[in-house]
């Protein structure tokens, strides 16, 4: 099936639904029915615009053509038609990208973590500076980030730290940061000079909700005991930490940063239920996506993704072979989103020939 007879396609379906939706024996369907026709809608009008832009680009040309087309007229066509030369391509890159399959995790809110990786104290601190450009990010697009757990080293980094972040589209943004983050520079306790090399990882999960995973209590696990703090100190004198393994896939959550047992096993179970229906989903796409050679990334945390050299004041996304020579600006969370913009296009530009390819 070539792409116009795909385009027919839809718009057939679209006015088959219209027709559905105005007769009285629709019944338990309507819902059903008019869910399909309102995400059909947008493409359909989309293809709208590109028929008529193509319909009228004809009509110019055929008039360009006509012998009895006067000077003034063929110059008004001539302009036309170099407008239209323009939108149409880009109108057809739209409705393209209307029809590239959804993944339904994108308009969900995300939980994410990051860890420290090889590189000792160096590493801690910067996944420390990791979890702030996101909260930065986060604050520019107007998100919010809720800290839900971190486990300090004591001297300005993180062992690890766990965040949701709440807002319009979050998943579909930041799902390529999952992966390995590699820093390159010179330690503040580094006294001859010497660049080392550090890396945090970083895992970006859709938050699940209780309709999207079923998870059984008779496949939980679920210990208390007294939360402690770095070097064993104690946090509080009651068993109020909580750790709650998933039997069938060996998932392990562990939160003790509240004082109430509840809080900690409510937090367990949403970082839980989400890591369960991220593996789930991250299946599915890998099934779906094996013949694809140009991946943006498969969101594995072994994987490393992206060196941040701060001598040379830049930062390159080894997927897609962009390097901005704005590490602060990167940092601070400001010109992260030229970075993930660009992955976003990259992953659409793969997808887009794989559509074209069926």
């Amino acid at each position: 099936m070539n792409f116009q007879d795909k385009l027919d396609m839809l718009v057939r379906r679209h006015d088959e639904l219209r027709d559905a939706m105005a007769r009285p024996d629709t019944g338990n369907e309507f819902a059903r029915i008019s869910k399909e026709f309102s995400d059909l809608t947008p493409i359909v009008e989309k293809v709208g615009d590109l028929h008529r832009a193509a319909e009228e680009l004809r009509t110019l040309k055929t008039l360009l053509a006509d012998p009895e087309c006067d000077g003034e007229m063929k110059q008004m066509a001539e302009e036309e038609i170099r407008v239209l030369d323009k939108q149409i391509p880009e109108l057809n890159r739209q409705v393209q990208l209307a029809l590239l399959p959804k993944d339904e995790a994108d308009e969900k809110n995300a939980i994410i973590e990051v860890r420290a990786g090889t590189g000792g104290e160096e590493a801690g601190l910067f996944a420390a500076e990791l979890f702030r450009m996101y909260q930065r990010y986060a604050e520019n697009m107007n998100w919010k980030f809720e800290i839900v757990s971190m486990a300090d080293t004591g001297i300005g980094g993180c062992k690890e730290a766990t965040a949701t972040i709440t807002g319009r589209g979050v998943f579909a943004k930041l799902k390529f940061e999952s992966g390995v983050h590699r820093v390159q520079r010179v330690p503040a306790t580094e006294t001859g000079g010497r660049i080392h090399t550090s890396a945090a990882t970083v895992a970006v999960l859709p938050e699940a909700e209780e309709v999207d995973i079923v998870i059984h209590d008779k496949d939980l696990r679920i210990d208390v005991f007294r939360a402690s703090g770095p070097g064993g100190q104690s946090v509080n004198t009651t068993d109020s930490a909580v750790r709650i393994v998933h039997l069938p896939t060996g998932v392990t959550v562990q939160q003790q940063d509240e004082k109430s047992q509840h809080k900690n096993k409510e937090k367990a179970m949403k970082i839980l239920r989400s890591r369960i229906y991220e593996m789930e989903r991250s299946r599915l796409e890998a099934e779906r996506s094996a013949s694809r050679k140009g991946q943006v990334g498969s969101g594995d945390r072994s994987e490393r993704i992206r060196t941040y050299n701060f001598p040379q004041g830049r930062v390159t996304d080894h997927r897609i072979n962009l390097t901005l020579y704005k590490i602060d600006a990167v940092m601070d969370g400001s010109a992260l989103n030229e970075m993930i913009d660009q992955l976003v296009s990259h992953d659409q530009a793969e997808r887009l020939t794989e559509l074209n390819e069926v």
